[in-house]
């Protein structure tokens, strides 16, 4: 079995910021040579998260109105009293959705359903320029 790792950066605005991550991750699978196996997407850092959604604007917005109902910008966080950041709720956030994406390489391509794109979502309260780590194991 081989086992490739790669990178790329994103550069993301502040709040809730959603990119389409797909493309760069199909050219990482195009790369390494791997016909079947999996790919890993991983986001450094503690106020992001990958995952997978139909990306599209009303979408969008159902996700950051969501995101808004089950955790509050405006509401108290006891992180705000070490740190005093205002950024409690994007550390809530991304830990409900998680760091890391897995989909499986199928000939060679990213094998996502017709309306399945892999996104990161930033959460953080300023921009910031996010690494997508990307392990790439099979044949």
């Amino acid at each position: 079995m081989k086992v490739i790792n790669d990178s790329f950066k994103v550069s993301t605005q502040k709040d809730l910021d959603v990119k389409n991550i797909t493309d760069q991750g199909q050219t990482i699978v195009d790369k390494s040579g791997i016909e079947e196996g999996t790919a890993l997407f991983f986001v450094s850092g503690s106020t992001a998260a990958i995952t997978n959604i139909e990306y599209e604007g009303g979408l969008l917005n159902d996700i950051s109105e969501a995101l808004d109902r089950l955790f509050p910008k405006d509401i108290h966080y006891k992180h705000h009293e070490k740190w005093h950041d205002g950024n409690g709720h994007s550390h809530i956030r991304a830990s409900f959705i998680g760091p890391s994406f897995t989909a499986p390489v199928t000939n060679g391509r990213l094998d996502l359903g017709t309306w399945q794109q892999i996104i990161l979502c930033d959460m953080d309260v300023k921009a910031r320029e996010r690494e997508i780590k990307v392990k790439i194991m099979g044949e």
